[in-house]
């Protein structure tokens, strides 16, 4: 029986998956797969990653949760297309696309092929990148047939994290007033994932490091110039693992308020604007623990984001240019370098690799000025190791949005699935140089400049 199950009929209700017609296993994730210390048969590996067979013999459950989206709350969401179907070495197993739940709020449960391919990527690209994240451990298509806006093929994902509780489980019972529950997943959330918090401040030690976790994990992704797309409070991991991959994009051509969403209309959650989002949020989660920490304990707490968020981007940024000391320009020397990016359309994760090679950035005139700012920088910095950090920390590969739509173009059109395989090993190791790839760098073509993705599943 799942751990989370035994929370009771309140956290959650059992289901029936419903498996997928004519289902073969496009892509196993083997490296997370051993970690897991799995014994499967791929036959047996398809048959439980589309819910036809049990796991171990787990009742498969989907749970209940509320959150604010786009702003503005909504009472009662849950799994309306995922569920837990088991647990191993301590991480839970979830289908994404395994049919109607009780949550499905006129859905059909299904996901399709193509949002499936970007989310299992797009997973594998995170957790090359170091940036902590849910995990996927296999991609299954089908001859299913799901309609959205044309009719596609359904697919499903198997995810794999310690939890998949949400920010939006609290505010469910925060909301209804039932605060036995929310002191009930406090403490299942400590018990199972932070049981190094006791005693009488343990609540205030848990919105704590909810809170850090959260701004470490944002600054990674400004860092790395991730956009998440949907940064709902039902889209936020209560573990700080980056979660629910739907309209997400990288930052290509510099421009910090890049809205990778097409639906996000006024720009909420644009790059620019996932710090502040991430405080609102946790904001939202500390009214949903005020029956455990009053409210002048969670604001002292969450004063805490800023600077952690702050500190965390400041050692990644510094990291990417080459820098292994703290002087008080650096701030400004990096910001004149990302302005230099905006004003000349310039790719965010090619200049940044790039910047390793100064011999090749100086035919550059655009930079001219910077790097001479940026040589007498460096001369204070007398490290041999410059090179080796700064590609140890930008990526040569990163999952751009053509990359992903030619992935998928390829496997509804010609059921060919080996760019899938190219692309999961290189954004599963995207510091490595792996030369005859460089096509994989290159930025968008002219067919890729108008590609909008939606919250569309």
């Amino acid at each position: 029986m799942l751990d989370f199950a035994k929370l009771g009929a309140d956290f959650s209700t059992l289901i029936h998956t419903q498996s997928l017609d004519n289902p073969f296993l496009i892509h196993k994730n083997t490296q997370l797969y051993t970690e897991l210390d799995l014994s499967l048969t791929d036959e047996q590996l398809v048959k439980i990653s589309t819910g036809e067979q049990k796991f171990e013999n787990t009742p498969p459950i989907a749970s209940i949760y509320a959150g604010h989206q786009f702003g503005y709350f909504n009472p009662q969401l849950g799994d309306g297309r995922s569920c837990l179907i088991g647990q191993v070495n301590l991480q839970e197993l979830s289908l994404k696309g395994a049919g109607i739940t009780p949550y499905s709020r006129q859905g059909d449960g299904r996901a399709v092929l193509r949002s499936s391919i970007r989310e299992y990527l797009c997973s594998a690209a995170m957790q090359g990148l170091n940036i902590a994240t849910t995990k996927a451990l296999t991609l299954v298509g089908s001859s299913t047939e799901v309609y959205r806006e044309n009719l596609e093929m359904g697919a499903i994902v198997m995810r794999v994290a310690p939890s998949h509780i949400r920010f939006g489980h609290f505010e469910l019972f925060a909301s209804r007033g039932q605060t036995a529950q929310v002191k009930k997943l406090a403490d299942f959330v400590i018990g199972h994932h932070f049981s190094e918090l006791s005693g009488p401040h343990k609540y205030v030690d848990l919105l704590m490091e909810v809170v850090k976790r959260t701004a470490v994990m944002i600054a990674s992704w400004q860092a790395q110039g991730f956009a998440h797309g949907v940064m709902n409070t039902d889209n936020m991991s209560i573990l700080g693992l980056t979660i629910d991959y739907g309209p997400f994009g990288f930052l290509e051509s510099y421009d910090p308020q890049f809205i990778c969403n097409h639906s996000d209309h006024e720009g909420r959650y644009s790059f620019d604007q996932q710090p502040g989002i991430g405080l609102w949020n946790l904001t939202r989660l500390a009214e949903a623990l005020s029956s455990l920490i009053d409210a002048k304990q969670a604001k002292t707490i969450l004063q805490a984001y800023e600077p952690q968020l702050i500190k965390t981007y400041s050692s990644l940024m510094r990291q990417k240019f080459g820098l292994t000391q703290q002087h008080e320009g650096d701030h400004q020397l990096i910001n004149q370098f990302l302005e230099l990016l905006r004003k000349h359309k310039k790719d965010y994760t090619n200049a940044l690799r790039g910047l390793a090679d100064l011999e090749q950035l100086s035919t550059d005139a655009h930079f001219s000025s910077w790097l001479s700012l940026y040589d007498q920088r460096l001369t204070e910095e007398k490290s041999s190791q410059r090179v080796a950090l700064m590609n140890s920390i930008n990526p040569r590969f990163i999952l751009r949005n053509y990359l992903a739509e030619e992935a998928i173009r390829e496997a509804e059109d010609q059921k060919r699935y080996d760019k899938i395989t190219t692309l999961f090993d290189l954004l599963s190791n995207p510091f490595e140089e792996y030369s005859g790839f460089d096509d994989y760098t290159q930025e968008a073509p002219d067919w890729a400049q108008g590609l909008s993705v939606s919250c569309s599943s």
